[in-house]
C-alpha cells in the first residue's frame, strides 16, 4: 500500500510540472529556455569602447573588459614620489604634502580612514581589510568587501554602465569610473523640468 501511495505521489509531481509551451515556472527558467534559440546579430561594442584602454577580467562566470585604471592615475607608480616609508615622510618637514588635503566622506571616521585601503609600506597597491594587496586595476575587489551586493550586480551587468550596451565584447565601467572612492555619494540632481522652470524665472 505504501509503495502505491509513493508511486502516485511521484506521478502527481511529474504531471503537475507539465505546462503549455510558452509557460514557465520562473523568470530564470524562461530566460534559460528562450536563450537556447538566441541568434547573435553580430553587433560589436568596439566602436563605443573607442580609445579606452581596457583589460580583460574574469569574475566567477563572467568575463568582460574594464577600463585600465593605473594609466589614468596622474602620478602612478606612487613610489616614484613616495621614496621613503610614509611614517618618515610625515615627520620630514622638507617633504611636500601632496595628499594631506584629501577629505574622506565615505564612512564613519571610526570605521574608515586612509589606511583602510592604502598601506604606507606598499603604496603601489591597494590593501584589503585582511592586509592582502589588491592591484589598482582591480579596485572593485576592495569595494566588494563592504558593497558585495552592488559588485555582484555589477558583474552580471545590473549595476553600473556597460560600454556599448550588451554587444560583444562586453565592456563595463568599474566602481571608480562613476564614484570618487574618497567621496562616493553621487550628488542628487534636480529634474530637467525644474531646471527649465528656473531658467524661465531668471529671465
Amino acid at each position: 500500500m505504501l509503495r502505491i501511495v509513493f508511486s502516485l505521489g511521484i506521478l502527481c509531481c511529474i504531471f503537475s510540472c507539465k505546462h503549455k509551451e510558452g509557460e514557465y515556472h520562473s523568470l530564470k527558467e524562461k530566460i534559460e529556455e528562450e536563450g537556447k534559440h538566441y541568434q547573435d546579430p553580430g553587433i560589436s561594442s568596439e566602436a563605443y569602447i573607442g580609445d579606452i584602454n581596457t583589460i580583460e577580467i574574469t569574475e566567477g562566470a563572467h568575463t568582460f573588459l574594464i577600463p585600465e585604471r593605473k594609466g589614468q592615475i596622474k602620478s602612478y607608480a606612487c613610489t616614484e614620489c613616495h621614496s621613503k616609508p610614509l611614517a618618515q615622510m610625515q615627520n620630514d618637514p622638507g617633504e611636500q604634502k601632496a595628499h594631506w588635503d584629501i577629505k574622506i566622506d565615505h564612512a564613519n571616521a571610526n570605521a574608515m580612514n586612509c589606511a583602510t585601503c592604502h598601506s604606507g609600506n606598499d603604496m603601489d597597491n591597494l590593501h584589503s581589510l585582511t592586509g592582502n594587496a589588491i592591484d589598482f586595476n582591480q579596485s572593485y575587489q576592495l569595494c566588494a568587501q563592504c558593497h558585495n551586493n552592488q559588485v555582484e550586480d555589477w558583474k552580471g551587468g545590473a549595476h553600473g554602465k556597460n560600454i556599448g550596451g550588451w554587444a560583444k565584447p562586453r565592456a563595463a565601467m568599474t566602481c571608480v569610473n562613476c564614484h570618487n572612492p574618497h567621496e562616493p555619494q553621487i550628488a542628487s540632481k534636480w529634474p530637467a523640468r525644474f531646471n527649465t522652470e528656473k531658467v524661465k524665472e531668471r529671465k
